[in-house]
């Protein structure tokens, strides 16, 4: 099992869960986060930490689908292992659902080595 960032996520990119993270297995789209689900030791440290609820088991519900978005982006976007601040208008999306067809983008983020 491993932990994958879901859609959640989607445009409010908090970061608090990079910084718990023991093993450095985030990585940062342009307005999302990405698991390695390869590299999680299933630690479960990030999960509490991200106010949105977007990181869940890969064995829940819809689990395998957004395990295998993590697993492609992941070798696709820069890793992240420093806490950044979350978009101006995280808040505003917290709740918004249905966000993966609306707002999901394949482009890179920043990331900080």
């Amino acid at each position: 099992m491993a932990y994958v960032v879901t859609e959640a996520c989607i445009k409010c990119k908090y970061t608090d869960c990079v910084e718990v993270c023991p093993v450095d297995c985030f990585y940062e789209g342009e307005n999302m986060l990405v698991i390695n689900p390869d590299e999680c030791i299933d630690c479960g440290v990030c999960e509490p930490e991200c106010p949105a609820e977007a990181i869940r088991p890969d064995m829940e519900a819809e689990g395998e689908k957004w395990a295998e978005l993590n697993r492609e982006f992941s070798g696709q976007w820069p890793n992240l292992t420093k806490k950044r601040p979350p978009p101006e208008d995280a808040d505003s999306f917290k709740n918004t659902k249905d966000k993966y067809e609306q707002f999901f983008s394949p482009n890179s983020g920043a990331g900080n080595g």
